[in-house]
């Protein structure tokens, strides 16, 4: 089977997507749940804790990351005319994900400069 770079790079934002989606986003934290356990630090803070290989695995962004681009290498290698629409599915929200990360950390750096403008002009006024 012949591999082509669009094809190669779609199952790239697929994996991606597909880790993040497990690892940090709140819509499988349930299932993530199932594997922790709540302890607590020195400082008194309460955190989740794997309690088995599997909790591991699925807190571990690097880990998760090779069982999904495994999942979704040999999906479309088997199965590539089921394996094609969850792959551009993923691969969209996963380019969306990324752009979105620059978006919004420029936006977060542009809110941080007005408020540092605005403290500088407030400063400014007092002086006077």
């Amino acid at each position: 089977m012949e591999l082509s770079w669009m094809a190669f790079a779609m199952i790239v934002l697929a994996s991606y997507r597909l880790t993040h989606l497990i690892v940090f986003d709140k819509i499988a934290e349930p299932l993530r749940n199932l594997f922790l356990k709540e302890k607590e630090t020195a400082s008194h803070e309460i955190k989740k804790v794997p309690k088995s290989m599997i909790g591991y695995l699925l807190t571990c962004y690097w880990c998760t990351g090779i069982w999904s681009a495994l999942l979704l290498g040999l999906s479309y290698t088997l199965i590539p005319d089921i394996a094609k629409y969850i792959i551009f599915i993923l691969a969209i929200a996963g380019a969306q994900a990324i752009l979105e990360t620059f978006v919004g950390v420029n936006i977060k750096k542009t809110e941080a400069y007005n408020e540092q403008i605005k403290q500088s002009k407030k400063a400014s006024s007092t002086i006077e």
